[in-house]
């Protein structure tokens, strides 16, 4: 055999593979998975996310609102993965 008629016969079982392997994919059957019916799930109320937007809203006076520094340090915490800092003891009213 010289090296046109194996090269040929080559390509042909290559050829020969290629269409059997697309026959039995295309013939195959896939079950239909099964369906959960879809539920409505309302996100639970995130009271740091309300004064996120409230802070956006604010627009550049927020930098001075103080609840706008309370959100944002809490929102740079749970973002960093820290422990929320305990509030310092106030000194007022002793």
């Amino acid at each position: 055999m010289d090296g046109k008629m194996l090269a040929r016969l080559g390509a042909v079982v290559f050829v020969a593979i290629a269409i059997t392997a697309t026959v039995i994919e295309m013939t195959r059957k896939e079950k239909a998975p099964i369906a959960e019916p879809a539920r409505a799930v309302e996100p639970a109320r995130d009271p740091l996310r309300e004064g996120q937007r409230r802070c956006q809203q604010l627009g550049q006076a927020a930098a001075n609102d103080p609840e706008c520094m309370r959100v944002w340090a809490e929102t740079r915490d749970r973002f960093l993965g820290r422990s929320p800092t305990p509030a310092a003891p106030s000194t007022e009213g002793q």
